[in-house]
Parts: structure tokens; sequence; C-alpha cells
């Protein structure tokens, strides 16, 4: 069993796909999480639109399926938004969108060419800050979720949640930072209770779990294999705070007490929680054991792609394309002894191990809507 060490490719928004492709050729990647974001969306941070949504069918999958096979290139896609809170309007928009992802990994093979579809799942404030309110978002994931799995499932598309608990979805004002449904795992276990179908699961994040104190090892041990499809390779540096401590955020207070006081206050919604977002293997060290995390999923089989989401402060922040791909191929030769056996030219992901894309050249369907769907 050897791992494919693939890249979103949210990291390149400044690059269109065919130069995406030669950069992940260029850092030894074997496959591409496409990024395909709304382009009207509310979101502008680390977001990207590798394919043309709007027109996408049979033959643009085909072309696609041969560019990647070409290139001996695996694929996924994904957008990460939120469909269960915020704007209502948007809220559907964000919906809708998952389901014309849905149709567009059908095309492109679904589960036979292990195309997923990558999301969150996001979270209503209006029901969280009642009593009972995670209860009620459970209950509101079940009634949105449900039927977008269901129909997901009639095609053989799997849909993936990611479990980052996108801390900086509200502004400093706000007490919590807790913005994702699926940024903990006993969510997740009970998400699966609620909607028992097979084709939904899991990309795990371990980054996220570093900052919130919790031991991805432990995750992973209690996670069920069946739903985890893929794992996204990002490191944190935890930072401890003496003035606001590392279990709650640090809240927004007016800048002259807290000049006054002499301690630090937030300026932004995502500066709340005291970590750096790093890459394993380059630059600053980070605050997970990877050795640990790599051993704990081999011995547990498991099999998919390991997904470099680059947002590290020191490669994709600085904005800087070199310091990306740096970032990028310092990540896979860290990967590297971890994942793979010792050859004549070290340890390298083994050729035999790729498997080209099935050409499926499936008829088209019509897009689906959630006002069709319910």
């Amino acid at each position: 069993m050897a791992n494919p060490i693939w890249i979103m490719t949210s990291a390149f928004d400044q690059l269109n796909l065919d130069q995406t492709v030669e950069k992940a050729l260029e850092i030894g990647s074997q496959g591409l999480d496409l990024c395909v974001f709304r382009k009207d969306g509310t979101r502008d941070d680390f977001v990207a639109t590798h394919l043309d949504y709007e027109i996408f069918g049979p033959e643009d999958a085909k072309q696609l399926l041969e560019k990647f096979n070409g290139a001996k290139l695996r694929l996924s896609i994904g957008a990460f938004d939120n469909l269960i809170g915020g704007d209502p309007a948007e809220r559907i928009k964000n919906q809708n969108h998952l389901l014309r992802l849905i149709r567009m990994a059908y095309l492109l093979g679904g589960d036979e060419n292990d195309v997923k579809v990558g999301t969150f799942v996001g979270y209503n404030h209006e029901f969280g800050n009642q009593e009972g309110g995670f209860e009620k978002n459970l209950l509101e994931y079940q009634r949105i979720f449900g039927p977008i799995i269901r129909y997901s499932n009639s095609l053989g598309v799997t849909v993936l949640y990611e479990n980052c608990p996108m801390e900086g979805w509200r502004s400093s004002g706000h007490f919590g930072t807790f913005n994702n449904l699926t940024g903990v795992l006993a969510a997740r276990k009970i998400m699966y209770e609620l909607v028992p179908e097979v084709n939904h699961g899991e990309i795990y994040d371990p980054s996220h779990d570093i900052w919130q104190h919790t031991d991805p090892v432990e995750v992973i041990k209690n996670t069920d294999m069946n739903r985890l499809k893929r794992i996204h390779v990002k490191s944190t540096r935890n930072n401890p705070d003496p003035f606001w401590g590392n279990m709650y955020p640090m809240q927004e207070v007016r800048a002259e007490w807290a000049k006054k006081a002499g301690i630090p206050s937030s300026t932004n919604p995502w500066d709340r929680h005291h970590y750096e977002a790093t890459l394993p293997g380059f630059g600053l060290g980070d605050s997970m054991d990877w050795r640990a995390f790599v051993n704990i999923l081999k011995e547990r089989n498991f099999s998919g792609p390991f997904e470099i989401e680059n947002e590290a402060f020191l490669s994709k922040q600085t904005g800087n394309m070199g310091a990306i791909v740096q970032g990028c191929k310092a990540a896979v030769q860290n990967l590297a002894p971890l994942l793979y056996e010792l050859g004549e030219n070290g340890w390298q992901y083994p050729e035999s191990a790729y498997k080209p894309l099935s050409e499926m050249n499936r008829a088209d369907i019509p897009l689906m809507t959630m006002e069709r769907l319910s």
C-alpha cells in the first residue's frame, strides 16, 4: 500500500488549470483536489475555481479525464462554504452549488474513479445561540444534507466533509469561534447516525485538532475508517498565550483598554487562536508528531491520498509562487520516508501504484436544485 500525495488547488489560485497541472508535476504529486468555488461566493480566503462549473458537461468531463491521464494524475473536486447557516440567499446558492459539483463528479466517474466531492457543512448561529443549539444544528444538517446525500448516492458519488471549525467566519465581537459543524469528531459520529448512507465521509485535517489541543492520533483511533477518504497535509505551530489562555478565543476589547493594560486584543476574526499555519518540513517546526500520525493511519489501513493544503505563513501566505512551490515540495519530501519504501532513487511513490482514470463517456443529466430535490 502506497498512499499518493495530492495537492489542493487553493494554493494555486493565481494559475489556470493547465498551469496548476504543470506545478503538480514539478512538485512530484500524484493528483489534484480541484477547488471549484462559486465565482460569486462570499469567501475571499484560500479559494480558487479551476473548472468552469457553469458549462461543464459530458464532453468537458471526457477532456478533463484525458488531460489528467496524460499527466498521470488523479483528481477530486470541492468547494467549502456554509450550507446550513449564514445569509439565507447565500445558503441556498451554496447548497445548489454542491448539487452542481455532485453532477460534475458523476460525469467524471464518481466513486468508480474515486472522484469525491469535498464540502463544509457550516453552522447556523440562529439555532446555536439557543439552548440546545448544537442539537438543533445537527437536525438542520439532517434536514438539508439527508436529501443531498441520497441524491448523491443515486449517482454513485461520495461527499466528504472537512473538519475545519472555520474559526474566523464571524467577527471578533462574538464570543465563540465554532462555525462548522464537522469541526469535532463527536458531531461527525452523530451525523452518520442521522444520515446513515455509506456515500459520505471525511477529509481529515489534523492541524485543526492540534490548535484545539486534541491529539490527531487519538482522533484516528476513534474514527470509522470506512468514512475516512482523504488526509489534509497541513501543520500548526501552537503559540502559548499568557493573557488569554489557549482554551477560549482571544476577545475583542477597546483598543485603549488593551493599550493601557498592555495586552493583545483581536484585530481580525482570524487572529483569535494562538497558532501559526505551517507545512511539515518547511521552515518552522510544528506542534505535531507526523511519524506517529502516519503510523496510526498505516495501522488502520488508510489507503487514500494525503492532500497538501498549503495555507502556510511562510509559503502560501507570502503570495510568492516560488515559496508556494517550495513549501509543497518540502511537504512531499518530508512525507516520502514515512509513506514509501526505499528504492534506488530514495523514498519515492512507486510508479506501479498509479492507476489511470477510466474514461466514462456518461450521458448528461439535468442540473438538480434544492427546490426540485425537496
